[in-house]
Formats: C-alpha cells, structure tokens, sequence
C-alpha cells in the first residue's frame, strides 16, 4: 500500500525542500528519490523500519553526508550555494547522545554563535534556559546534568544559532518515558513559537503520534507512504 498527499499547501512557506534525493554508497542506495516539503512551524515524522534510511536521509538534510543526486532546498535556496558552516547554523541538528562540549552550560550555548562573531548577551542565556525548563543552569558544569537535562542543554545550544530548520535523530531514545515526554513537548512549543521547520527521526510510533501531523514512512530508502499520521500508521504498523 502507498499513500502520498499533496504538498502544495505548503511549498509556499517551506523552509526546507528535498526533491528527488539520493544517496547511494557503493551498490547500495541509502536513500532513493525522496520528495517532501515542510513549511514553517510544522513537524514531519520520519519513521519505518530498521535500515529504512531514516537517519541517511536526515543527515544529508545540512549536508553531513552529500547526495549522489537531488536537490535539497533551504527558504527556496539550493544549499550547495550556503556555506557548510553558515547552513548548519541555518538547520540545526540534536542527536540521540547530547555531544556536550567539557564546561559550563554558557559555555555550550555561546560556542557556536562565537564561531559566527556573534554577540549573546547573560539576558538571551537566561532566555534560552528559560525555554527549555533549564533557568539558573548556566553555570552548572556538563558533566553534573542528568541525561534529560543535557539533551535541554543540547537544544538550547542548538536554538542559540536562531536556526530555521530543526533535525531530530532520535533525541529522546535514551531517556525515560517521563523525560522523552518532556523533551517532546519541548519540540512541540519551539515549532510553534519559533516558527521552524522540524524533522524528527523516531522509531517511536506513539510518539510521532503524538507530535507530528504528518509522518513520513521509509523503506529501503523510499517513501511509501506520506500524509497525517494516524493514516500513514494505522496502514504500516501492526497493532
């Protein structure tokens, strides 16, 4: 069964595009042809079966691995015309592992505005902490946070770089069912607030029912199904 929707609704507001991307590594093709747009503040579930592609294809998203074809646009641009640095400030990434830099959470949150000579000043620390359940952190070392408070540390040092696009391999696979909670309502405000773009990868049905109107469902790389949730996961999950 294959089920596609029309996305025309929304390519007038897309923040990011892919048309026709492939990757193929050797004989193997890790992503295969896949076409998808999603518009300011929506959240796409990513989500099939183990080696469907999902992470490949999220990882070609800010050009961690490159595309053997196919374009990729960001705000209607092709990004191979955005520099490598200022496109991953553009289109954030949070990973399944936090990744924290050795320091401070202000350490974390400046590093990557620092790297653009970009000023952020103690009240836009405050700000960001403040947004993803973390105020009065700033000085508290990395290596003293629980797993949920550094995967908050890990998006707001993301959000940092006020990015466009936001991609999310798995962020809560490690955490527990209260923690990944928060950590999902945490996604859901950000979009609609900040007005960006979510991708996240999760093998987690109930959750991509629980955050993303729209999901789409990978197989060996293709999409075999793109559209609401409930319709694209009611036709490929057992129940």
């Amino acid at each position: 069964m294959s089920m596609q929707t029309d996305g025309s609704h929304e390519k007038s507001t897309a923040l990011i595009e892919t048309r026709s991307l492939s990757r193929k590594v050797g004989d193997r093709t890790l992503v295969d042809n896949v076409s998808v747009s999603i518009a300011q503040g929506e959240i796409l579930a990513i989500t099939g079966p183990s080696g469907a592609g999902k992470s490949s294809f999220l990882r070609l998203i800010n050009r961690l691995d490159e595309p053997s074809s196919g374009l990729v646009l960001v705000c209607g641009q092709d990004y191979t015309e955005i520099g490598p640095s200022v496109l991953r400030k553009r289109v954030g990434m949070v990973m399944q592992a936090a990744n924290l830099f050795p320091g401070s959470v202000k350490q974390n949150l400046l590093f990557g505005p620092t790297q653009h000579r970009e000023t952020v000043t103690d009240g836009q620390i405050d700000a960001l902490l403040s947004q993803v359940g973390l105020t009065g952190y700033e000085n508290h070392d990395v290596t003293t946070l629980s797993g949920g408070e550094a995967q908050r540390v890990s998006f707001a040092r993301t959000l940092a770089n006020m990015p466009d696009v936001l991609l999310l391999d798995e962020p809560t696979s490690a955490l527990d069912e209260d923690t990944a909670r928060g950590i999902e309502r945490l996604v859901v405000d950000i979009a609609a607030e900040r007005k960006m773009a979510c991708l996240i990868v999760t093998h987690n049905v109930a959750q991509a029912a629980r955050i993303a109107p729209r999901t789409m469902y990978l197989v060996n790389g293709k999409v075999t199904a793109l559209g609401p949730t409930k319709e694209v996961l009611d036709a490929y999950e057992p129940h």
